[in-house]
């Protein structure tokens, strides 16, 4: 399965201290069914805790998830900056979940070698 972000959300991790292995851990959470809330159309939120603080308290990632074939982050927000995201903006990350979880593998392996995706690691 591969484990993805992209290129805005790998920014957004680097900038709110978020490492790869937090991300890796949230995704093993999606695929054994822990998750905040199914948002619908394959978008899932997740809770991801902050340095200083537990999960309730730290990030909300908004996930694509496809079963065995691929998790893709797409967006992330702290806790204390915002509740939750707009109706317009899930269906907006609706759209782009469809967008990236229809590629094929050779095209997915395209936007890693130009960098719009990135691997985990």
């Amino acid at each position: 399965m591969k484990k993805l972000k992209t290129k805005y959300f790998s920014r957004w991790a680097r900038k709110s201290k978020i490492g790869d292995n937090q991300l890796l851990t949230a995704a093993q959470e999606l695929e054994i069914g822990i998750f905040a809330a199914n948002l619908g159309g394959n978008l899932y939120k997740i809770r991801i805790a902050g340095q200083s603080s537990g999960k309730s308290s730290g990030f909300r990632t908004i996930i694509a998830y496809r079963k065995d074939d691929r998790i893709l982050y797409l967006y992330g927000f702290a806790k204390n900056e915002r509740d939750n995201i707009e109706s317009k903006e899930l269906e907006s990350l609706k759209k782009l979940a469809k967008d990236y979880l229809s590629l094929s593998l050779s095209k997915v392996e395209r936007a890693i070698k130009i960098g719009i995706l990135v691997e985990l690691e």
